[in-house]
């Protein structure tokens, strides 16, 4: 969630754990005998690096990108988005990409792109045979990653969010809010992401750069974030960071979108016993805008105090962090018992708490609070196994801005 970036600028952003990639078709299929291997390796070289860098992406696949080029494969007619040829071998790709990416750690969502000037369903607009062949094809090809496609006034029998790639525009708010808010779009930001771009080549813009939107405009882009529910934004995140009032400006629209967490508290014994169990609950409230939209696993875990190092982990059982909900500033509790190993030697431990990427069980996301190490989890205060400690108090918390350690598994 946050400021989506392309993904050069991704890996230099402050905050980017976003970013969108424009894929032209005839690089992943120059004909009608290119098979899935061909798609799967266009991307992993695209993708290389993301995931040491905690970054996943948002493929747009596309044929026509106006001023620069189409991107037709050559056994196919430019220009054709209507005959029978064009929709049997839009499926078939669409299959490909599904094969591809659904169980891609990189992905995050998939936009639908592929109709139209950039893959933005307009010059031309799909007609409602092609919503229907397109989204049947998408909600067949990814069970596991979400789909959003331009605008809601279209695809609405599907469950699909939106990305909104002129966000803000007064030509496109009298259209397109009115949509978001009433059936059958109201309420979908609970199970698909709203997210897309400003643009600042058109009509009224929120600002002269995305610079000048960001510190002037940012008190109406965090307003519109969280009325609407909105996940994420490019464009306006190539704003200069190096700018003190854009960069605390920025800061202030990046705490709107997407999940916040703020953990509240805490409950666990000050002293566990080897081979016995005890509970830990705590109590989080979703500050944000949106929720988490995968349920990603929290991990508990028993930090070595001098190391940091896990000398035990677990999860919490049963619990669905797309559950955690924003609004009314309601607060969920959740926890569970834990066997406390018989290994673990006699002494005081950190007790600590993550989110984990289910991409190689690596701490990821992150709640909104001070307790924060290098790595990704968050101390909450000292534990003692065989023994009570003189305090439960833990310091020496990392700044979690200036942490590039994290990562997950790209295979």
């Amino acid at each position: 969630m946050g400021f989506r970036p392309n993904p050069d600028r991704a890996r230099n952003h402050r905050w980017a754990t976003l970013a969108r990639d424009y894929v032209k078709w005839n690089e992943i299929e120059t004909s009608a005998a290119d098979g899935v291997d061909q798609v799967r390796a266009v991307s992993a070289a695209r993708w290389a690096r993301l995931a040491n860098l905690n970054i996943k992406v948002i493929p747009r696949v596309f044929l026509d990108y106006p001023k620069r080029g189409k991107y037709w494969p050559a056994d196919m007619t430019e220009g054709d988005y209507s005959s029978s040829q064009f929709k049997d071998r839009v499926t078939r790709l669409v299959g490909k990409m599904g094969q591809a990416w659904d169980n891609d750690p990189c992905v995050a969502f998939m936009e639908m792109g592929l109709i139209g000037f950039w893959g933005e369903h307009h010059s031309p607009r799909p007609d409602k045979d092609m919503q229907k062949l397109l989204g049947d094809a998408f909600r067949s090809a990814f069970r596991n990653k979400l789909v959003m496609v331009r605008y809601p006034k279209d695809f609405t029998d599907y469950q699909f969010g939106i990305h909104w790639d002129s966000f803000g525009h007064p030509q496109e708010e009298k259209s397109h809010i009115p949509l978001l808010e009433s059936p059958p779009m109201a309420g979908r930001w609970k199970i698909a992401p709203m997210g897309g771009e400003t643009a600042f080549d058109w009509g009224t813009p929120l600002g002269k750069s995305p610079t000048d939107a960001v510190m002037h405009n940012s008190d109406r882009v965090v307003s519109l974030v969280r009325r609407l529910h909105w996940n994420h934004l490019g464009w306006l995140s190539d704003y200069d960071e190096k700018d003190e009032v854009a960069s605390r400006h920025g800061a202030l629209i990046q705490k709107a979108f997407g999940y916040r967490f703020v953990l509240d508290s805490a409950r666990y014994p000050a002293a566990v016993t080897t081979g016995r169990r005890f509970r830990f609950a705590f109590s989080v409230r979703n500050t944000g805008s949106t929720p988490l939209y995968y349920n990603w696993p929290v991990e508990v875990s028993l930090l070595d105090p001098a190391t940091r190092e896990p000398r035990w982990k677990s999860t919490v059982p049963d619990l669905d962090v797309r559950r955690w909900l924003p609004g009314d500033n309601q607060a969920y509790t959740a926890g569970g018992e834990f066997q406390c190993p018989r290994t673990l030697k006699k002494g005081s431990y950190v007790l600590a708490i993550a989110i984990l990427d289910p991409a190689g069980n690596l701490p990821s996301a992150r709640f909104a609070i001070v307790n924060y190490f290098r790595g990704g989890r968050h101390p909450l205060g000292l534990i003692g196994v065989g023994m009570r400690p003189d305090s439960a108090e833990v310091s020496g918390f990392d700044d979690p801005g200036q942490d590039r350690s994290l990562g997950y598994a790209a295979s």
